[in-house]
């Protein structure tokens, strides 16, 4: 244990006796310079949403009873008409029964004011059937065909009622899970959810934007910088959250004109097909919208923007290869490049092709003769 204990001292020792090595000589930086001119780039927008069904049916109670059966398998698509639920339909079946009954009774009592009627017509001028006698015989005619379009009416009701025990899909959709077990008391007056039913194919996505890029795109529309298509030819696609990228391509078809006051943002909405159930409500997902398309826009590749916390900045060669960096407003990233909303423009006469600028790690260098330097040795012209 002894000989362990001074082996290690003797290799510090030696390790705080000997000299530290000279650091290495730093490799010269590649750089690259590129010439930007403007051109005509995609719009493309991406924010983030939310999967919602088109439609969404509550099936609820209509009658009052005891659930009896449950006629459909839960979470399973379901035909519109499709049986659902089996509320016990025996009150309303003698509901039915007792207004039939009504019925044919108001029926009967109608006949035979209709036939005493009939007689006081032939009799009312021979002074055997007075005036009096023969309106009241009218009066009792009218209230007992009143009776029978009452009684018919309640009929009908009760038939109402006895159909109603069986529930069916007013829809056709994603059944979901049953609110209510078989045996459970359902009432129409509380309107008892019994389940409901979401139509998959073809699918809603809700996303929305803030009031000051609407405001901005349309002030870019109204300037001609940014051309768009009508609302409808909108091309949307949906990045999932694995990253992939959803195959069917969706269009806008909702855009909402005013903004919401607790978010400042306006709603929009696309629709999607779906006919493999891919996408589910609630889902939640990324909207990639091809926006139209800007013209003569500066497009800036992605690596030679540094984003500061006071905004973005670049680092561009002037006339005299000058390095300076340049404050920039950035928009959209696309195809790896940033669209340059403000803070280059063309400027020199030697700069008839474009703006010239640095893409990789330019503070590197604090001098612009090292600058100069490293790219004699990169062989890029400068």
């Amino acid at each position: 244990m002894k000989t362990g204990i001074g082996f290690m001292m003797i290799v510090l020792l030696l390790a705080a006796c000997s000299k530290p090595a000279p650091p290495p000589e730093a490799a010269p930086v590649e750089v690259t310079v590129v010439t930007i001119a403007p051109q005509d780039a995609a719009n493309v927008v991406v924010l983030p949403g939310r999967v919602q069904a088109v439609r969404t049916a509550e099936v609820r109670a209509r009658v009052d009873g005891v659930v009896q059966k449950l006629l459909y398998t839960e979470g399973s698509d379901v035909k519109q008409g499709q049986k659902l639920f089996q509320i016990d339909p025996r009150d309303m079946q003698a509901s039915l029964d007792a207004a039939r009954a009504a019925l044919s009774r108001a029926q009967t009592e109608s006949a035979n004011a209709t036939q005493d009627l009939d007689r006081y017509k032939g009799l009312v001028g021979t002074g055997v059937v007075s005036r009096q006698q023969y309106d009241t015989a009218v009066a009792r005619a009218r209230s007992a065909q009143s009776d029978v379009v009452q009684s018919q009416a309640q009929v009908e009701k009760a038939r109402l009622n006895l159909d109603y025990t069986t529930v069916t899909a007013p829809i056709a959709g994603r059944a979901g899970r049953a609110q209510v077990t078989v045996g459970a008391l359902v009432s129409a007056a509380a309107g008892t959810l019994l389940t409901t039913i979401e139509p998959l194919d073809p699918i809603y996505v809700n996303f929305s934007q803030s009031s000051s890029e609407v405001q901005n795109a349309r002030r870019a529309i109204a300037e001609g910088r940014l051309k768009v298509p009508e609302l409808d030819a909108v091309g949307v696609t949906l990045l999932l959250e694995d990253g992939s990228v959803y195959p069917s391509p969706g269009h806008l078809n909702f855009l909402d004109l005013s903004i919401d006051r607790a978010t400042g943002s306006t709603a929009l909405r696309a629709e999607f097909p779906n006919p493999k159930r891919v996408l589910l409500p609630g889902q939640f997902v990324r909207v990639r919208i091809d926006a139209g398309e800007w013209s003569n826009s500066i497009l800036v590749p992605q690596r030679a923007v540094t984003l500061l916390e006071d905004g973005a900045h670049v680092m561009v060669v002037g006339p005299d290869n000058v390095v300076e960096q340049r404050s920039i407003r950035v928009g959209p990233l696309y195809q790896g490049s940033w669209a340059v909303l403000g803070g280059l423009k063309e400027e020199g006469a030697s700069d008839a092709a474009g703006l010239e600028m640095l893409i990789d790690r330019m503070k590197a260098f604090k001098t612009n003769d090292e600058f100069l330097k490293e790219i004699a040795k990169a062989n890029v012209p400068g």
